[in-house]
């Protein structure tokens, strides 16, 4: 079906009964789109009354692969027909040949996985203090780590404690200690904030959440060679930028810089199962010992089949260049709109963060707007929206998409 056959508009009836049962029995965590999801392929979402929607958000970049890619599907298939979860209690054939794969992706010598996003950072931080300890000697209860203004690494409490958003942390006191935090894209902050206590300096090479922040070019290096001079690992959240989204296999791979660990998820499932995993050299993870940290379903066959798979997809490069050529399709249509509503684009491949005039509405406003028309996104920080389609999206669903966002805007402003 081509982009001119989809069906827009929200109507009621079965998405009005659905609403209903999530907004009574779902805690209100999330403030959703009057859209209800009950079917996927490739870049298109249809809803419960067959309603078809082009997806531009691809579930915070979780569905880099599109919906029901037929590669990760087939392994799933196989893997559920032959065994899912053992926990790490015993050994699984799947779980090795994963782990090789993603440490060689990375060029990195081992693998922690875990589920969710925030357990990779969660286990990230725990490994940085457990190496401080036992390598670099620091005392007991002395450790800090370096984070950067406006970042989102989760939403667990020893995250919300460093994140600077008020309605992550309104309430859920008291807050974890042992971090500072200082301007993203200021490594002259990072330098002045590293004491002989430090373990780590833990950042998003790209901000997601924070409207998609690119940082100045010379910030992620400079950061390398400071965690390199001072004794402190550096560690990238790759969860939303990487695995393809920006172009390049990792978002840190634009500015060459190799950290000491990296955070993996969402995408790493390919859109079936949550999978993350935090990646590094022995000298980093080889700090854990037996009992000092696990989960039941980390590493569980079916999720390790998956990865798997998706390492084998991105080995091939076919994702990055897809994402990098469309990504500047995407942002030359999106700069074409500043000045008509528009007041800035940020982004690299296929993620921009698109700023609105606030005259025009709230970015909660708009998104409704052209979920109305068809197109998935969602906002942040008030007015600024975020276009991250599945990479398998074409230039034509791009052009699309863009043009009801215009026209979107052009109405707004009338």
């Amino acid at each position: 079906m081509t982009v001119a056959d989809t069906v827009t508009g929200i109507g009621a009836g079965a998405t009005a009964r659905a609403i209903e049962l999530d907004n009574t029995y779902v805690a209100h965590n999330y403030s959703p789109l009057p859209v209800v999801a009950t079917s996927a392929r490739g870049a298109w979402i249809t809803d419960v009354e067959g309603r078809r929607y082009l997806d531009c958000l691809a579930a915070y970049s979780a569905v880099n692969f599109g919906h029901h890619n037929d590669e990760i599907i087939a392994t799933a298939h196989r893997q559920l027909d032959a065994l899912t979860l053992v926990s790490r209690a015993f050994h699984a054939d799947q779980l090795g040949p994963f782990a090789a794969a993603l440490a060689e992706l990375c060029a990195k010598e081992m693998v922690l996985p875990m589920n969710s996003g925030a357990e990779a950072v969660e286990s990230g931080i725990k490994v940085a203090r457990k190496w401080g300890a036992d390598v670099k000697g620091v005392p007991a209860g002395m450790a800090n780590i370096i984070v950067a203004d406006n970042n989102f690494h989760g939403r667990t409490i020893s995250i919300v404690s460093f994140s600077s958003d008020p309605s992550a942390r309104g309430g859920f006191g008291p807050f974890t200690p042992g971090f500072r935090s200082v301007p993203f894209g200021d490594a002259d902050a990072v330098a002045a904030a590293i004491d002989e206590h430090t373990v780590a300096v833990l950042v998003e090479p790209i901000q997601g959440e924070a409207g998609i922040i690119v940082p100045p070019d010379g910030y992620l290096p400079r950061l390398r060679e400071l965690c390199t001079e001072r004794n402190v690992l550096l560690i990238a959240d790759e969860i939303q930028a990487g695995l393809a989204r920006t172009g390049r296999t990792f978002a840190c791979d634009h500015w060459d810089v190799v950290p000491d660990v990296y955070l993996l998820g969402k995408a790493l499932g390919g859109g079936v199962v949550p999978l993350s995993a935090v990646v590094a050299d022995r000298d980093v993870l080889g700090v854990l010992n037996p009992g000092e940290h696990g989960s039941t379903f980390g590493g569980n066959p079916l999720a390790a089949a998956i990865g798997h798979t998706v390492v084998g997809m991105l080995q091939r490069g076919e994702f990055q260049t897809r994402s990098a050529e469309l990504g500047l399709h995407l942002h030359a249509r999106l700069r074409a709109l500043v000045g008509h509503g528009v007041l800035a684009v940020r982004g690299l491949g296929l993620w921009a963060g698109v700023d609105i005039d606030p005259d025009l509405g709230t970015g909660k406003t708009l998104s409704k707007a052209l979920a109305e028309r068809g197109v998935l996104v969602k906002d942040t920080h008030g007015s600024t929206l975020r276009f991250a389609p599945p990479l398998v999206i074409t230039g034509a669903e791009i052009d699309w998409a863009v043009d009801q966002f215009a026209s979107v805007l052009a109405q707004a402003g009338s």
